[in-house]
């Protein structure tokens, strides 16, 4: 018997272990097939899968009889939960092959036991490294009772929401972590521990960007292991660029100081660096917003200097303290010296970036964070990295119910064994779902588009009878749209900004005939199925912002083909993640309405944007789509 048939036997058996006796899925059995064939083969597989497939238990079940070590990276903490606390420990129990699983997450997501003692013994709480001043202290005292208990020390667990300020003074990042060998607390670590736990685990969970950290460490950060899924793979790209990274920020040289005065008293050295912070801001400040090469700018080119020098000086006075100090400046010295060095190096890298464009070459652009300027400097490509350093070393499968049509050339995976599969969708999205566009709308770069946008909103809400999810391409469209119908709809309106998220999704699903209106954040992940919504309106088709820095400087190393390599696969996959929030589940019937005239009337690309969206029946009839709804609407009374 081959391996894809034991998978399918094998998921097929799980599968009746669902509650309600689970359905066929032929989606589902296909993809868990061509993993099976993938593992065998030992070739890389990107995989699409549309929403209702089912593709955890899909993935999860091949991956799993194969045998070999898994590292599972989601790019959603709702759908690593999903993995961690239900499909794995539901294999666990049904599937007939012992595996044992864990997650693994960032370090500074785990409560740090060496900077609890340090809070503990500080007899002045400001001395913490200056971090524990503006900490909570029954937050802090909370955090130290629940560390002797508990087993992960995972923040996730902690039954408090500690501030940033308050988690800030007993974590520490991999940026100052002097490792369990020079850390009085390194063998009992809650982050060792963790490490360790999956170094012997079949299957780890974890995070997209860490495992993006992982590749450009060349395999420092998670365990060895044969098999990698990727899932939601189509923002592949984009995180591990951020992940083979880095950010240059006010703050680093705030916290860098922080860390040093808790061992050094009265250094001037140390007052130094602290001015550093304030003057890269000011640097910085004239750029939000756009690329820069740093050392072609006199100021910001002075800072990084000045800063690399003042650096060198602190180094000097924290290399003079003595290991064998009192307490845990050992610790501390060491700490510190690892955070300066991972600064140092952060801002000698920013002074070392050229112009470009060249493969492999690096962008910085600046951005504003909390009204407060960020150089951020990422790898225009990640091909090459993945070359090098993923391709060749384990099988790879990636997949998303939206996979962009150039995923595999943007990842380098051309020059590499691999194979693209799509098993569709197991819903009857002919059936189900209309898909409206919106003809008799101006362009939406032209004048008196916004109002008629309103308008329409409004005429397509009242024949649904709400029940209307609307999604924006930018911040300003949402707030006047939201402003312009607030008083004119008889139903709720949820701006995004109105509740914590998981408030404002268990608001809208609760009150049937609300309507949320929102931007990017509510494009992806959105579970909402039942009546509660019935209309999903698009106000235009999402093109990435011409300014973005890094995509522009994809843009300038593509040329002239960049619109058909860069803009328009984006646009197409955004367009059919906003789609996918109508269709969740079989008996989930609706409309996506699209605003924008481009995406029926554009010859050259329309075709591109409908291929990428789920197969539903189409009209631009004001009239049928309006008909169409006021059925759902006498239906769900």
């Amino acid at each position: 018997m081959s391996r894809a048939e034991e998978t399918a036997i094998a998921l097929e058996e799980v599968c009746g272990a669902l509650p309600g006796g689970g359905e066929r899925r032929p989606g589902q059995e296909a993809m868990s097939r061509r993993i099976a064939e993938a593992i065998e083969e030992g070739s890389h597989l990107v995989i699409r899968a549309g929403t209702g497939t089912g593709k955890s238990l899909a993935y999860l079940v091949p991956a799993i009889l194969s045998g070999q070590t898994t590292i599972v990276a989601t790019a959603t903490k709702a759908l690593q939960d999903q993995l961690a606390g239900k499909d794995l420990p539901f294999l666990a129990e049904h599937l007939d092959h012992p595996f044992d699983f864990t997650v693994l997450k960032g370090r500074s997501n785990y409560v740090c036991r060496q900077r609890l003692d340090e809070v503990a013994g500080s007899k002045d709480q400001q001395t913490l490294d200056g971090l524990a001043e503006t900490a909570d202290a029954d937050q802090l005292q909370a955090i130290a009772v629940w560390a002797d208990m508990t087993d992960t020390g995972d923040r996730a667990d902690l039954p408090i929401q500690p501030t940033p300020a308050t988690w800030a003074a007993v974590s520490v990042g991999s940026h100052e972590c002097p490792g369990a060998v020079r850390c009085p607390r390194g063998g009992d670590c809650f982050a060792e521990t963790a490490r360790a736990t999956a170094a012997a685990a079949d299957v780890v969970v974890t995070n997209l960007h860490l495992y993006g950290i992982d590749v450009a460490t060349d395999g420092q950060i998670l365990p060895e292991h044969q098999l990698a899924i990727l899932d939601e793979a189509h923002q592949t790209e984009d995180v591990l660029a951020q992940a083979c990274g880095f950010e240059l920020r006010g703050g680093r040289f705030t916290a860098l100081v922080r860390s040093a005065r808790s061992i050094l008293t009265g250094s001037q050295a140390a007052t130094d660096v602290d001015e550093m912070g304030g003057r890269l801001v000011d640097a910085l400040t004239g750029h939000v917003g756009r690329r820069l090469v740093p050392a072609d700018d006199a100021d910001l080119r002075g800072v990084l200097e000045l800063a690399g020098t003042r650096m060198e000086r602190l180094r000097s006075e924290l290399m003079n303290v003595p290991t064998d100090g009192p307490g845990d400046v050992a610790a501390r010295r060491a700490r510190a010296l690892q955070a300066l060095g991972t600064l140092s190096g952060d801002v000698d890298a920013a002074l070392d970036l050229d112009g470009g464009p060249v493969p492999g070459y690096k962008v910085a652009w600046v951005e504003s964070q909390s009204d407060r300027p960020v150089l951020h400097v990422a790898p225009v490509e990640v091909a090459e990295v993945l070359d090098q350093r993923l391709w060749g070393d384990r099988t790879v499968i990636l997949t998303s119910a939206t996979v962009p049509a150039n995923l595999a050339a943007r990842l380098g995976l051309t020059d590499h064994p691999h194979r693209f599969e799509d098993v569709g969708s197991p819903f009857d999205f002919d059936r189900q779902a209309l898909l409206y566009c919106a003809t008799s709308l101006p362009d939406p770069r032209e004048a008196g588009y916004r109002a008629a946008c309103h308008d329409e909103i409004e005429r397509l809400a009242v024949a649904a009878g709400g029940r209307m999810l609307a999604l924006f391409t930018s911040r300003q469209a949402l707030d006047e749209a939201v402003e312009a119908l607030r008083d004119r709809l008889p139903w709720t309106v949820l701006h995004q900004d109105d509740l914590p998220r998981p408030l404002l999704m268990a608001r809208f699903a609760d009150d049937e005939t609300s309507c949320l209106f929102g931007t990017k954040g509510l494009w992806h992940g959105i579970d909402v199925p039942g009546p509660s919504l019935s209309l999903v309106v698009i106000d235009r088709i999402p093109f990435p912002r011409p300014d973005d820095p890094l995509l522009s400087a994809r843009r300038d190393l593509v040329g002239d083909g960049a619109f058909r390599e860069i803009d328009l696969p984006r646009a197409a996959t955004e367009l059919a993640q906003g789609a996918g929030r109508l269709i969740r589940t079989g008996d989930d019937v609706g409309v996506v309405a699209v605003l924008d005239r481009r995406l029926a009337t554009n010859r050259s690309y329309r075709w591109d944007l409908l291929e990428a969206m789920p197969p539903m029946a189409r009209t631009s009839d004001p009239g049928e789509v309006a008909s169409f709804l006021e059925g759902l609407r006498r239906s769900a009374q």
